[in-house]
C-alpha cells in the first residue's frame, strides 16, 4: 500500500519545498493537473530531478492522443501518467501500449464515470496498472467522497491495482484503509496542514500498521 501526495495548487518551487518536508513518508509525488497546465511538464522534470528516489505521477487527465501524451510525459520524467476512464477505449489501449514500451505505468481516473463497476471492469481488461476512484474538488465541496466507490471497484477489479483520491484526511484515513486500496492519494490532507511532516508520518504509520497487520 502506497501513499501519494497530490500537489495541485502550487508552483514548481513551492512543490519542491513541500515535498522536501514529507519526502521520507510518501512514495509518489503527483504533479496535479492545474500545475501541469500552468507550469508545464517542466514541473514534472524538476520534481523528479529533485527527488529521484520517489515516483512522480503526471496527472495529465488525458482524453485523446493518449499514446503521444504518455510519450511526452515520460520524456519529462513521469513514472505514472493518468488517463480518464471516460476516454475512448482506443485511447486507453494506446496509452497502455506506449507506457509498457517505455516501462511506465498508467493510472485510470474514474472521475465523472456514472457506472463505476462496469467501466472499472472494462479498463481492467485493457492492462492498466491502477484504477482510481476520485471525487473531484467540486463534489468534495458538497461533502461527497469516494469511500463506497472504492469498495465497488475492489469487488470487480481482478488485475489492476486500486487507488482512491478525494477528500482523504488523517481522520478519515482509517475508514479508507478498511477497503485495502493499493494506493492512497492525499492532497490538502497533507499539503494544507501546518505540520505537514507530522501528518504525513502519521498517515504512513497507519498504512504500515494496516499493511503489516
Amino acid at each position: 500500500m502506497k501513499l501519494q501526495l497530490a500537489l495541485d495548487l502550487v508552483n514548481t518551487e513551492e512543490a519542491i519545498k513541500l515535498v522536501e518536508e514529507v519526502k521520507d513518508y510518501i512514495d509518489i509525488v503527483e504533479i496535479g493537473t492545474p500545475v501541469v497546465k500552468i507550469e508545464g511538464l517542466q514541473a514534472v522534470r524538476a520534481v523528479k530531478e529533485a527527488f529521484p528516489q520517489l515516483q512522480v505521477l503526471a496527472d495529465m487527465k488525458t482524453m485523446d492522443a493518449a499514446g503521444y501524451e504518455v510519450l511526452k510525459a515520460a520524456e519529462y520524467g513521469a513514472d505514472i501518467i493518468t488517463i480518464l476512464a471516460v476516454a475512448e477505449d482506443e485511447s486507453i489501449k494506446g496509452a497502455v501500449a506506449e507506457a509498457k514500451k517505455l516501462g511506465k505505468q498508467i493510472l485510470i481516473d474514474l472521475i465523472a464515470v456514472k457506472d463505476i463497476a462496469k467501466r472499472a471492469q472494462e479498463v481492467d481488461e485493457m492492462g492498466v496498472d491502477y484504477i482510481c476512484v476520485h471525487t473531484g474538488y467540486d463534489l468534495q465541496a458538497k461533502g461527497q467522497n469516494s469511500f463506497k466507490d472504492l469498495e465497488t471497484i475492489k469487488s470487480v477489479v481482478k488485475n489492476a491495482k486500486t487507488a482512491i483520491a478525494g477528500g482523504i484526511k488523517l481522520e478519515t484515513l482509517p475508514e479508507v484503509l478498511k477497503s485495502n486500496p493499493d494506493l492512497i492519494i492525499v492532497g490538502g490532507g497533507i499539503a494544507n496542514q501546518d505540520n505537514k511532516k507530522a501528518v504525513a508520518a502519521k498517515m504512513q504509520d497507519l498504512i504500515n500498521q494496516k499493511t503489516f497487520a
